[in-house]
């Protein structure tokens, strides 16, 4: 069984900063890529950021320059830096990851946390 938990959402006001970390856990064989998504109320889940087991990122382009998503392989563990935040920022913040899991063969598949909530107050 594999297990995507996110933490260190909350409430801040404009043009402050949260960090986001999201651990993956269980009988990982390994991580592909890893990415964060939210959803605002009413909203369809949007991808915010991405990035490959090579350190490659990609962001939406509303959060570059504002948001930085990295991570440390060893730990199955990543981040998202979230500087000069904006109300329009606010939503529920998803971890998202495509692994391999041990005793599943060489297949791909993708897994996602419950999510963590931020709000950003004007």
């Amino acid at each position: 069984q594999v297990q995507l938990v996110e933490s260190g959402g909350g409430l801040v006001q404009a043009g402050g900063s949260l960090r986001l970390s999201c651990a993956a856990s269980g009988s990982i064989f390994s991580i592909k890529t890893m990415g964060w998504y939210r959803q605002a109320p009413g909203k369809q889940r949007e991808l915010v950021a991405v990035i490959t087991s090579g350190g490659i990122t990609n962001y939406k382009d509303s959060v570059k320059g504002r948001f930085t998503i990295s991570r440390v392989n060893a730990k199955n563990t990543m981040y998202l830096q979230m500087n000069s935040l904006k109300p329009e920022d606010t939503g529920v913040y998803y971890c998202a990851a495509r692994m391999v899991v041990t005793g599943r063969g060489p297949d791909q598949d993708d897994y996602w946390g419950r999510g963590t909530q931020v709000t950003v107050s004007s």
